[in-house]
């Protein structure tokens, strides 16, 4: 799928996409954790329910991790200043959640990615975090992980964020220097340490405000050198958007 863009053309692709959405939303499906009869791409009310868990619980403004005591941050970002502003994360990446993830990244099932970015634009609205004219940018896969699954799995979550909030979308702006290794394999420090100058950023955002998309965050590394990039390209703002939410990390 080409991108769409702020421009009269990106404008008539959002108003097709809705319409297929709208198309889409009223043909009977089943949902992919339990089965039940649905209607488009969504969960039944009682698996929506055990995913999004307690919107009242608190989370770290920034990273978006979930406060087991009564702070106005974790630890982590007690720190120096990321480059990103916030996080907005749809449900925390543990069961039966994780399933949705799985199903999308590792069975493929592209089917999955509409009921993630649904489940991910109700987190945005929730918290009303898109500023006008917000430029959703997915982060890229590896060209590893694109020969492994064809696909990459937050530009996938990205578009269907993009019909949902009827929001701009580009996924060429942001691209890889160089291929790092399974973040599966790595510990955090690991992680922080490997993606920092991985990415840069081919497009002019100055003045932007930037929603980087990505399916699971974990330490924020990956996150953290993307929105550097982002910034360093001139976007005024960058907001995580991620599917699900790491816990907590070892």
């Amino acid at each position: 799928m080409t991108d769409i863009i702020a421009h009269p053309g990106g404008h008539r692709r959002l108003s097709l996409l809705a319409m297929g959405r709208g198309l889409f939303a009223r043909v009977p499906c089943d949902c992919p954790l339990c089965g039940a009869r649905v209607r488009g791409a969504r969960l039944c009310e009682g698996c929506e329910a055990d995913v999004a868990g307690d919107p009242s619980v608190p989370r770290c403004p920034c990273c978006a991790l979930r406060l087991g005591l009564a702070a106005p941050h974790c630890v982590a970002c007690l720190g120096p200043p990321r480059a990103y502003t916030r996080t907005i994360a749809a449900f925390d990446y543990e069961p039966p959640a994780d399933t949705l993830i799985s199903q999308l990244k590792t069975q493929l099932r592209l089917s999955a990615a509409p009921v993630l970015a649904r489940l991910l634009a109700q987190a945005v609205r929730r918290q009303e975090a898109t500023p006008p004219g917000m430029l959703l940018i997915p982060v890229p896969s590896s060209r590893a992980s694109l020969r492994r699954r064809g696909m990459n799995p937050a530009a996938e979550i990205a578009r269907g964020l993009a019909a949902q909030l009827a929001l701009p979308l580009t996924c060429t702006a942001l691209r890889r220097r160089r291929d790092t290794p399974r973040q599966t394999a790595l510990g955090r420090r690991a992680r922080l340490s490997g993606a920092a100058g991985v990415f840069h950023c081919a497009r002019d955002l100055s003045g932007r405000h930037v929603g980087l998309v990505d399916d699971v965050m974990t330490t924020g590394s990956t996150a953290q050198a993307a929105a550097k990039a982002l910034r360093a390209a001139g976007a005024a703002s960058v907001t995580v958007l991620v599917a699900a939410r790491t816990p907590q990390v070892a």
